[in-house]
């Protein structure tokens, strides 16, 4: 009798350990699942590639073995930058097929269609791909990471660095009609306070707009030395071949999001691209600096085999890749406590963690209070071949 309980006590704390707990959905012993929705299609289709990179990434873990015995079940929707079908998604991804978490969510609208229905069924969402301010609040978003400089930071970086470089200019603003487009706008506001009806000018388009042409050349109008795109590459795109099109020597500055040579630039056209400038947490693939760079050799070597025939350029599969590199991190952190809590506690554990790809000097640091994935960017600026950097890493505490 003792030897039959102690063989029932055994099974029991087996069964009962965090790996294995039945309240973890999606974990067993030999996998973790985790969900993702990216707009695969549509008009922020581009961006959607950072979902193909997260996926090539979390193959190249599983050919290695997985994670601490596990391979990770990565299963990925198509939103087409739809909130309705982003909460299709969503849906399915906890009710249907019961995933651990959400790791990689794309696409303000979706992710603010999704976030109080993740947070009712007590699902993490770890490392969005969107910088909305609204996001940076711990106490309304106690679920969520975030894998993108805050847009409110980024803006006002922005307009510190347009106020030292063109002190008496005016600046347009081409901004997307949702959080995304106000975000940037929002911090101009907090940045410049009283003068920026007298500095800034602003025209906003719907994502469901063929062209912004007609906003571009508005704008131009107004006599605006600089320009600033915040929105998503395919109009970004369209922004910049305008005003070369209609002659406008603006300084031209992109949005983080809209960086992609492959993406923007090149749409655009590479030389009609000369002189724009983004801030960026990244190492440039095409920029000689990095060629024997060790960081962004292992990324080449990884882009052969996981994403052959890809084009290399679109910053959007870099960014994937990095993505990938921070789950990884998370689930190691998390050693055999799967659970949903320490996952979330891991995920705000990042200390001082180096990405190989990111520039030097900026490392990820996340905490109970502090959500954000990146806080840091440098300023760069397109040569025609390449992204060149220039002055220093920027921090989110000191814009």
């Amino acid at each position: 009798m003792l030897i039959k309980w102690k063989i029932v006590a055994a099974l029991a704390l087996l069964l009962g350990g965090p790996a294995f707990a039945a309240e973890e959905p999606g974990v067993t012993a030999t996998e973790i699942k985790i969900g993702g929705v990216f707009p695969f299609s549509g008009p922020a289709s581009s961006i959607g590639l950072v979902g193909r990179g997260v996926m090539a990434y979390v193959q190249s873990v599983n050919d290695r073995g997985g994670i601490n015995g596990r391979k990770i079940n990565y299963i990925a929707y198509d939103d087409a930058y739809s909130p309705p079908k982003a909460v299709e998604h969503v849906r399915k991804l906890v009710e249907s097929d019961e995933v651990s978490f959400m790791f990689g969510q794309l696409g303000t609208p979706g992710i603010s269609a999704t976030a109080k229905y993740l947070r009712s069924k007590g699902v993490p969402s770890i490392a969005i791909i969107s910088g909305s301010s609204k996001f940076t609040d711990v106490a309304n978003y106690p679920l969520t990471t975030i894998g993108l400089v805050s847009y409110d930071t980024e803006g006002k970086i922005y307009a510190k660095y347009l106020t030292k470089a063109l002190p008496n200019a005016k600046y347009a603003i081409l901004y997307q009609n949702d959080d995304l487009g106000k975000d940037y706008v929002n911090a101009f506001k907090a940045f410049l306070g009283k003068d920026f009806d007298r500095k800034i000018v602003t025209a906003s388009y719907e994502v469901t707009e063929p062209t912004v042409d007609s906003q571009v050349v508005n704008l131009k109008s107004s006599g605006a030395d600089a320009l600033v795109i915040a929105g998503t590459p395919k109009f970004a795109a369209q922004a910049i071949r305008q005003a070369s099109v209609i002659g406008w020597k603006a300084t031209v500055i992109l949005n983080f999001p809209s960086s992609s040579v492959g993406g923007t630039l090149a749409p655009a056209g590479l030389d009609k691209s000369v002189g724009v400038i983004v801030g960026t947490t990244n190492k440039d693939i095409l920029d000689p600096a990095w060629k024997d760079d060790p960081g962004m050799q292992a990324y080449r070597v990884f882009f052969d085999k996981y994403l052959q025939g890809a084009d290399i350029t679109n910053g959007s599969y870099l960014t994937g890749y990095q993505q990938g590199i921070l789950l990884e991190q998370i689930l190691k952190q998390c050693g055999s406590d799967l659970s949903r809590k320490n996952i979330l506690a891991q995920a705000k554990n990042l200390k001082d963690f180096v990405v190989p790809t990111a520039l030097p000097g900026i490392k990820v640091n996340t905490s109970d209070v502090e959500n954000m994935i990146w806080t840091q960017m440098r300023l760069q600026r397109w040569t025609g071949t390449s992204w060149q950097a220039f002055g220093e890493v920027l921090d989110a505490r000191s814009e």
